[in-house]
Formats: C-alpha cells, sequence, structure tokens
C-alpha cells in the first residue's frame, strides 16, 4: 500500500495575499479547498471568494468551495448544541461526509491541497478540530501551516489546543470556540 500525500491546512489571518500565495507555492499546493462556510470578508476583501479565486487563478492554484459541505457553522440545527457547533454532530451528516469523501477523491488524483479557513492559528480552527480529526481517522496525514508559517501535525496542534489532556477515551470532545445566533438545540 503506499503511503498517501498530506492534506496542508491553513489560515489567512494577518497574511497578506501575496504571503498567503508564497506559503502555498512554497508547499506546492496545487488546489486550495475554502471551508468556510461563508467565503466573504468585509475586513480583508482579497480573501472573499471571488477576488480569491481570481488572485489564485493567476497563480495557477486551483480554487475549490466546500464550505457547504465542511463549513464550521452547518445549516443543521442538529448540530448545535447551546449555541456551539458539536462537532461529533456534525460529522455524523451525510453533507460532510460527501465533503471529506471528495476530499480523499481528490488526493487519490494526485492533487496537493490545502485546506483554506480564516483563523491564523489550526487550533483555532474547525480545519484540525473537525476536518482533522476525520481525516486522521482515515489515516491522512496532516501538515498544518501555523500563524508564522510553522508546519505542525495533527498531533501537534492538537496538543497545543488540549495541552496534553485526552479524555478518557482518548480523544477531546470539540465544539466550536463561539456561539452562533438563534442555532441551538
Amino acid at each position: 500500500m503506499t503511503s498517501r500525500s498530506p492534506i496542508y491546512t491553513i489560515g489567512y489571518g494577518s497574511r497578506s495575499i501575496d504571503e498567503f500565495i508564497a506559503l502555498l507555492r512554497e508547499n506546492a499546493v496545487t488546489s486550495l479547498v475554502d471551508v468556510r462556510t461563508s467565503p466573504y470578508s468585509s475586513f480583508r476583501p482579497e480573501f472573499s471568494r471571488e477576488p480569491l479565486a481570481s488572485t489564485l487563478d493567476v497563480a495557477g492554484i486551483r480554487y475549490i468551495f466546500l464550505g457547504k459541505e465542511l463549513g464550521g457553522k452547518p445549516n443543521s440545527p442538529d448540530c448545535y448544541v447551546d449555541g456551539k457547533v458539536d462537532y461529533g454532530r456534525l460529522r455524523e451528516k451525510d453533507f460532510y461526509k460527501r465533503g471529506i469523501s471528495r476530499l480523499l477523491e481528490a488526493l487519490d488524483q494526485r492533487y496537493r491541497i490545502a485546506l483554506m479557513c480564516s483563523e491564523g492559528r489550526p487550533e483555532d480552527c474547525h480545519r484540525s478540530k473537525l476536518i482533522g480529526v476525520s481525516l486522521s481517522e482515515a489515516g491522512i496525514p496532516l501538515v498544518h501551516l501555523d500563524e508564522e508559517g510553522a508546519r505542525l501535525g495533527q498531533d501537534e496542534v492538537i496538543a497545543r489546543l488540549t495541552g496534553g489532556q485526552l479524555d478518557l477515551f482518548g480523544s477531546p470532545a470539540f465544539t466550536s470556540r463561539k456561539k452562533y445566533g438563534d442555532n441551538k438545540s
């Protein structure tokens, strides 16, 4: 069995668009998968869906939006507990499983993928606490490009997040950091 290529993750955080593109190129990323539920930023408009896709196209990097499938703020009200997204519940949804399947298919086609969200620190983002957990369980190595551009493995990011303390079953139950609107169960 051949080992699989890693999936990278990156948040734009405080990076300029040029720094962002340079980091993708440095890691030979060919396809950027946007996993923001809402791919728009009023603070950083260059990272909104259309301008970002255009900039990536010029840089020779394919843009793919999977925020409906893999976004951290799903429309499904039963994914929320006390206003926070329960990632365990979200991972059971068919739309989420389809998104993970699409990533695995792209990997099998030899695309070099980076998942993108807004948070610069991977431990603050669902790309590690939700998607990273799913991909790790599927045997996919992850390389999280942190706010400084350092390459961290999934275990390192989870250790940053938990301080190395797991629950009795060996894995923490993650939720979103923030509460969101009226989505409560």
